[in-house]
C-alpha cells in the first residue's frame, strides 16, 4: 500500500463530503437532531482528521486548529463558527491529513499504532474515516429533512 493508492480513494469521499458542505445555506448549519446539529457534525469530521492525523501519523494538530475547534464549545464563549469558517476548517484538516499521510513509508502504512481510539495501521485508520465521514453526511443529510432549528 502506498499514498499514492490510497490518495484517490480519500479525495473521492471528501470531495463529496467538501462539496455537501459548501452547498449548505448558513442557516441549516443550527439545524439539529438530538443534541447534534449541523454545524457541529462538521466541526467534530475535522476534529477527528485533526485527531487521526496526530494519533496514527504522528502529525501535531496545528494550535490555530485547536483555537478553532474550542468555538462554541461548552466553557468557551466565542461564537461557533460560520459556515465560512467551517469550511476552511474542514479544508485545513484534510490538507492536514493529506501531507500526514504523504510522510509514510509504504511499510509504515501496514504497521499498526496503538492510540487512545485502540490500534490500528494508518491504512485502517483512513478507512475508518471515510466510514466516520459517510455516517455524518447521512446524518447531515437527515437533520436537513427533519431537523428543528435551535
Amino acid at each position: 500500500m502506498s499514498f499514492s493508492t490510497v490518495l484517490p480513494i480519500w479525495q473521492a469521499v471528501q470531495q463529496r463530503f467538501h462539496k455537501t458542505a459548501k452547498a449548505l445555506p448558513e442557516q441549516d448549519l443550527d439545524l439539529q437532531s438530538g443534541s447534534s446539529t449541523i454545524g457541529s457534525l462538521l466541526r467534530h469530521n475535522a476534529e477527528v482528521e485533526f485527531m487521526f492525523a496526530e494519533w496514527y501519523f504522528g502529525r501535531s494538530i496545528p494550535e490555530e486548529a485547536k483555537a478553532a475547534l474550542s468555538r462554541g464549545k461548552e466553557g468557551n464563549d466565542e461564537p461557533p463558527l460560520n459556515k465560512e469558517e467551517l469550511i476552511a476548517l474542514l479544508e485545513a484538516s484534510n490538507d492536514n491529513l493529506i501531507e500526514a499521510m504523504r510522510s509514510l513509508t509504504d511499510e509504515a502504512w501496514q504497521q499498526r499504532v496503538e492510540s487512545s481510539f485502540g490500534a490500528s495501521s494508518p491504512l485502517e485508520a483512513v478507512g475508518r474515516l471515510m466510514y466516520h465521514t459517510g455516517i455524518h453526511s447521512g446524518q447531515i443529510s437527515f437533520i436537513q429533512k427533519n431537523g428543528r432549528s435551535q
